[in-house]
């Protein structure tokens, strides 16, 4: 019977299973997003950890238990590796991780869904970075950071060198979706919505050094938005634009200033394809010369995977 790391992930917005070989190879995963009612912008931590605590059971009957033995499990206990990062939707997923690992004796391995983030756009990316020392940006709608990783045997040293000021990038995506009347979260919708445009409609973006504020282009879109004047697509492409030109500017100003130039882009709003490539084309410029890396969509957004590969690191490391 072949080994597997169990990872599991109780994010704001899914919750997620993953059964995954050391190689890498997903034997079995199970998610479901949290249901937001019509007309929305997210989910109090109550309801969250309410919906998660009536998932996991349903999930759990999606997996195949019996066919894998279970060498240790690796959870979320927090968003973010560093003090003081806490969230009560992560203490659903810590507590069931905790609790099997004392039924099946097995080790229990914590991490950061920061951290699952990175290490599944590293797993799941057609090339990963090169160098142990890469910048990461982490683009969700809980998170929109400029990231200096150092990559090693148990996972990553992360620090923070930029990012929002205010709102998040999937904030700014999911207000202005639920405003053009999709519904929560609005990522994928909008940017379907977006392939309709010309993209002659655009909006400033605000960036100063590392950092970057998306409040004022929000109060920008709204306004168009309530002005009846610029059709619904052409306010979804000026709001992907917006973003990939706030990434753009930040991140040259971090090549500028001498931080790595292998660039991992991570987060639910990296699964948009636009963006991707519009980074691409202005980023690894001949000027630029970044090189630049993204997760596969399908796992852009939240999910356990990253945690169980996270999971295997730390048990080589322990078993050394």
């Amino acid at each position: 019977m072949s080994k597997v790391m169990l990872g599991i992930d109780t994010s704001n917005y899914r919750t997620s299973l993953c059964l995954a070989q050391e190689d890498g190879r997903i034997v079995a995963e199970a998610k479901r997003l949290l249901k937001v009612k019509e007309g929305k912008r997210g989910l109090q931590q109550s309801e969250a950890v309410f919906q998660h605590v009536m998932n996991l059971p349903e999930l759990s009957e999606q997996m195949k238990w019996t066919e894998y033995e279970i060498e240790a499990i690796c959870v979320s206990e927090k968003p973010r590796p560093v003090d003081q990062s806490y969230m009560p939707v992560f203490k659903v997923g810590e507590g069931l991780g905790k609790s099997l690992a004392t039924y099946l004796r097995v080790p229990l391995h914590l991490t950061t869904h920061q951290e699952g983030h990175i290490a599944a756009g590293e797993y799941t990316a057609e090339v990963k970075p090169s160098q142990d020392r890469f910048l990461a940006v982490h683009l969700s709608g809980g998170t929109s950071e400029l990231l200096l990783c150092d990559r090693h045997e148990a996972g990553y040293s992360i620090e923070k060198v930029g990012g929002t000021i205010d709102l998040h990038a999937g904030q700014l995506v999911d207000r202005i979706g639920v405003a053009l009347g999709l519904s929560f979260p609005a990522g994928p919708q909008l940017e379907e919505l977006a392939k309709e445009a010309t993209g002659e409609f655009r909006i400033s973006s605000a960036v100063e050094g590392l950092s970057f504020s998306f409040s004022g282009p929000e109060a920008s879109l709204l306004r168009t938005i309530q002005e009846g004047q610029i059709s619904p697509a052409e306010i979804a492409r000026a709001t992907e634009q917006c973003i990939a030109n706030t990434l753009e500017k930040s991140l040259r100003h971090a090549v500028e200033q001498g931080l790595p130039k292998d660039i991992l882009i991570v987060g639910g709003v990296a699964a948009n394809q636009y963006m991707r490539e519009r980074l691409i084309k202005r980023l690894e410029h001949p000027a630029v010369k970044a090189k630049l890396y993204f997760c596969d969509p399908v796992y852009s957004g939240d999910n356990a995977y990253g945690v169980a590969m996270l999971g295997w690191m730390k048990q080589k490391t322990n078993i050394k």
